[in-house]
């Protein structure tokens, strides 16, 4: 076999087919057929040779060394072609059409596919549509740059293997659109053939947009596709019925009843209705590979090495890991049925709980919630993250035994007899804090007191008794500060009380007789001033003149005693029903003993106090109420029988107070409304907003962003001092707010930044260019750079017109770049004539074009290398110099230049062949040489910067991929 044309370095037989594949010095890779002797295919590289091949053991991949480094690739797609006809799949394998029945597993080798005559790989079927009722099947493959193949089955014809003669025809693609109808793309005209069962054209269809695929959307109607969008077709009306803007889409999945689709890109999944109105996006990191949907309405999908799911609201998460990869038939309730990459059928059992559970809450089936909850095994830490995240921490509540957890979770959710439970369970100072300020939230007295008992917090103790007014308890404290040699906690209950005489008496019995005399003097307690006042002798304090005294008493609270009032609601169903899952009569006790937290002080085991005085002091005031027997009804008891007790039953039916469960946050709101990173930056979500950049540009270097994200954080929103003692309250600002919008209903974030402010900072650098004052002119273009990704527009026009700006900006910002380092670099006359020659190439205004010109034909000049001066001087003079100096300048260096034509140094620069300039070297890439591009504003590089940080932007990397700028709703409408 001959074909190479140097030295062979490798030859390998391939593991499955009849193929030799060898490589060589000449730069090239050959497949080879066995059998023929013939070559097959052919790969090849510009500058490097290639020295040793290796093979796979188990999977169709090869890896080749070269010179630079080493490539791994695959001969052939491995995908089978295949189509789901209710309980029925067909699929091809090994050259046959196959026949597979999901309820019986029965599988059926249908007929023969022929072989196509070409010796050429990628020959086998990518595509499959099949017609139940007329029981016809079209294979669709890339022979001859796109061809079909039509074959009817007869009723008897299935496991005979007959051949048939299929009807074939050219046609990137082909599908089924009614029952005895298929439609023909034609890319070369853009129309669509409709064309009945025996391969007759019935109807020719001009389509909406250049289209270079098609596929089934229901009787009459087809999905088009393009490079970034996809149209719902109407084949009879010829009318479009709907459109949407996506990545570019491989395979199209539709739900059982037709009423919604998955769009499959390479890294991304789009999930429409039927009128592609979009629900929902999901973007993944690694390749897509398959999907089906199931009979929830959940679309199971596989990605290189998981088995996923996705939400109609976006939420997904992993089922299970696959080793291999799989392409997804059918799913069947805990099962998936699937083809491998051999085309063999595998059944996989799957665990559905946790999508169904999450599926549940999402239609707000509470019912089956609570059930899974009681029967399932469902747990973990992920599960309770995406409950408290989605507002539902009273469910998350019964999937955990952890008391730390479980407090945080009851005060998440306003619980506060679970949280007092699992504090004292744990029995940790910060805990009984954190339940008091909880309780003080919901204003229930009780357990704050209990709270501040139990963390021995006598001052905040004094402080509640004060502000609602329970003086009996205060002059308790009072009592226990003085037991305790507590100076400052007797006065500060002194003054809490309004008690004059005992803040006297304290300031005595420390010494303080000047103060003690003087409050005395002041409150009118005369006696006790006189008697002070022999004591102090000659130092008796003298009293300012002319001023009223006024008695220092605390305000009157505004509610006395109990706690504060709540609204009464009834229970929920997660309080009713989950609330006495594994609860016992223990229970009835603990809440009998609980029935009221603030009747006696709980401070028996206080530092040094006997027993007998605190018992004393709590006494006290009890004594009378306990031999309080006269007046009252004097109603005896009831003797009742047994079965007259009221049953359990109705207690759990009860009315109770409960905290209103607090909404969702706007931000969570604009998080899940919106997928633009400046929405949510908006919401101070910025891990999520430079996850959606990455994924849509590439971008890595977050550094130049970090102060347009907080301008969106702060800038979206607005705050208000209530009270000087209270926290400041923030209010969100929404975007297309009207007097006549709903209150119920929020908007999206209004954002700081705006398109006409980019124009403007456009007109300001375009004037610092004209100056030349470049330094500036650079910082004035890079800044729209940083901004463009966190801009919001609305219509489709503005997208245009945002898209146009990222181009024009990044061919100034490359031109300023270069005439910045030719500035620096004084010493090399040739590079600075190369780098004044690429400035000129740069797509610039046609004033800043005739700058730049003038001044790459002077350096030239000077340089002496005149044939490159004379041309800067000709298209100069192309672009009819409005100054008549620019144009004198030119003709003279053109007559100069036309004696002697020639250039005395070469220069790395050749204005006859097209280039691009490369934004990191600043060398050119002629048109035909391989190039890597930035994601973001495409400049353009050689091969050896991808995976290096772009240096035109400051932001994406070279050659990563990335799905595309997003900014605005109108592009996932």
């Amino acid at each position: 076999m001959r074909g190479h044309m140097n030295n062979v370095s490798c030859v390998l037989f391939h593991a499955k087919q009849d193929i030799i594949v060898s490589n060589s010095e000449d730069k090239s890779i050959r497949v080879w057929d066995a059998t023929k002797r013939t070559g097959i295919q052919t790969f090849r590289r510009e500058h490097d040779r290639f020295w040793i091949l290796a093979a796979h053991p188990e999977m169709n991949l090869l890896a080749a060394g070269h010179d630079s480094g080493m490539i791994v690739f695959k001969l052939e797609r491995e995908r089978p072609a295949f189509a789901v006809s209710g309980d029925a799949l067909f699929y091809t394998r090994d050259r046959f059409l196959r026949f597979y029945e999901f309820s019986t597993q029965r599988e059926t080798q249908v007929l023969p596919i022929r072989r196509p005559g070409s010796p050429s790989l990628n020959q086998s079927p990518r595509t499959l549509s099949y017609s139940p009722s007329e029981n016809a099947v079209l294979l669709c493959s890339d022979i001859d740059g796109g061809s079909y193949e039509l074959y009817c089955i007869s009723k008897d014809g299935y496991g005979r293997g007959d051949l048939q003669d299929a009807k074939k025809g050219v046609g990137v693609s082909a599908v089924f659109v009614a029952r005895n109808r298929f439609a023909v793309l034609d890319r070369s005209s853009n129309q669509v053939l409709l064309k009945n069962l025996k391969n007759e054209i019935v109807k020719k269809t001009v389509l909406p947009i250049a289209t270079d695929a098609i596929f089934y959307a229901g009787t009459g109607n087809l999905i088009c596709r393009s490079e970034d969008r996809v149209v719902l077709f109407d084949l009879q009306q010829r009318i479009v019925l709907g459109e949407l803007q996506t990545p570019f889409v491989k395979y199209i999945v539709w739900s059982s009843d037709m009423e919604t689709v998955a769009l499959l890109s390479k890294h991304a999944i789009i999930i429409a209705n039927k009128k592609l109105v979009h629900q929902c996006t999901l973007h993944e990191t690694i390749r897509v590979k398959s999907g089906a949907w199931d009979d929830n309405g959940v679309f199971i999908y596989t990605t290189l090495n998981h088995i996923k799911y996705c939400l109609p609201n976006g939420d997904s998460g992993i089922i299970k890991t696959l080793d291999v990869p799989i392409y997804i038939t059918k799913v069947s309730g805990n099962t998936i049925f699937c083809l491998d990459r051999d085309g063999k059928k595998r059944a996989i059992a799957i665990d559905s709980t946790e999508y169904i559970f999450k599926l549940s809450l999402l239609k707000k089936k509470y019912d089956h919630v609570m059930n899974m909850i009681k029967n399932s095994q469902l747990c973990g830490q992920a599960v309770i993250a995406y409950l408290q995240q989605k507002g539902f921490p009273e469910v998350a509540l019964h999937f955990v035994n952890d008391e730390r957890i479980r407090f945080n979770l009851a005060l998440e959710s306003g619980n506060i007899q679970i949280a007092v439970a699992s504090a004292t369970a744990i029995d940790e100072k910060d805990y009984w804090y954190r339940l008091g300020v909880e309780a003080l939230r919901q204003g229930n007295a009780g357990i704050v007191e209990y709270a501040y008992q139990r963390t021995k917090n006598f001052e905040r103790l004094s402080f509640l008794y004060l502000i609602t007014g329970n003086l009996e308890k205060l002059s308790k404290m009072l009592k226990i500060a003085e037991v305790k040699n507590d100076v400052m906690g007797q006065f500060h209950n002194a003054m809490y009380m309004g008690d004059v005489r005992e803040r006297v008496k304290i300031l005595e019995n420390v010494g303080h007789l000047p103060l003690a005399y003087i409050t005395a003097s002041v409150h009118g307690l005369h006696d006790v001033a006189e008697r002070l006042a022999a004591e102090l002798g000659n130092n008796v304090p003298s009293l300012p003149g002319g001023k009223v005294p006024s008695l220092l008493m605390p305000p009157s609270p505004l509610t006395c005693g109990g706690d504060w009032p709540l609204l009464r609601v009834m229970r929920g169903i997660f309080d009713g029903g989950l609330d006495n899952m594994n609860r016992g009569a223990a229970d009835e006790e603990y809440e009998a003993a609980d029935a009221d937290w603030g009747e006696e002080l709980d401070l028996v085991d206080v530092d040094d106090l006997q027993n007998g005085e605190v018992a004393a002091i709590l006494e006290d005031g009890e004594v009378a109420d306990e031999n309080e027997e006269e007046g009252g009804w004097e109603m005896e008891d009831l003797e009742l029988p047994p079965e007259a007790d009221t049953p359990k039953a109705f207690l759990s039916t009860r009315s109770v107070f409960v905290a209103p469960t607090p909404g969702l946050p706007v931000s969570q709101i604009w998080i899940q409304k919106s997928s633009l990173a400046a929405d949510h930056a908006a919401a101070g979500n910025f891990d999520t907003a430079m996850r959606l950049l990455n994924r849509q540009l590439g971008i890595t270097n977050f550094s130049p962003l970090r102060s347009t994200f907080l301008d969106l954080s702060t800038g979206s929103h607005s705050y208000l001092r209530a009270f000087s003692s209270a926290p400041v309250i923030s209010f969100a600002i929404e975007r297309g707010w009207t007097e006549s919008s709903s209150a119920n209903v929020r908007g999206l974030p209004a954002l700081p930044l705006r398109l006409p402010q980019l124009d403007e900072r456009l007109r300001a650098g375009y004037k610092s260019t004209t100056a030349g004052k470049f330094t500036e002119a650079l910082k004035a273009f890079t800044s729209i750079l940083h901004a463009i990704p966190l801009i919001v527009v609305e219509s489709r026009r503005e997208v245009d017109e945002v898209k146009e700006l990222i181009i024009i900006v990044k061919e100034y910002v490359l031109g300023l770049q270069m005439e910045l380092k030719r500035r620096e670099m004084k010493d090399n006359l040739t590079r600075q004539q190369e780098l004044a020659a690429y400035f000129t190439h740069c797509n610039l205004q046609t004033p800043h074009l005739r700058l730049a010109l003038l001044n790459a034909m002077t350096v030239c000049f000077k340089a002496k290398n005149l044939a490159s001066a004379a041309n800067f001087a000709r298209r100069l003079l192309e672009t009819n110099p409005t100054v008549e100096t620019q144009a004198k300048t030119a003709r003279k260096v053109l007559a100069a230049a036309e004696t002697n034509m020639t250039d005395a140094k070469p220069l790395n620069y050749d204005f006859r062949n097209p280039f691009v300039t490369c934004g990191a070297t600043y060398v050119p890439i002629y048109r035909g040489q391989k190039d890597v591009s930035c994601p973001y504003c495409t400049s353009r590089f050689v091969p050896s910067q991808e995976g290096q940080l772009c240096t035109v932007c400051d932001l994406a990397v070279v050659g990563a991929d990335a799905s595309g700028l997003l900014c605005s709703p109108s592009q996932i409408r």
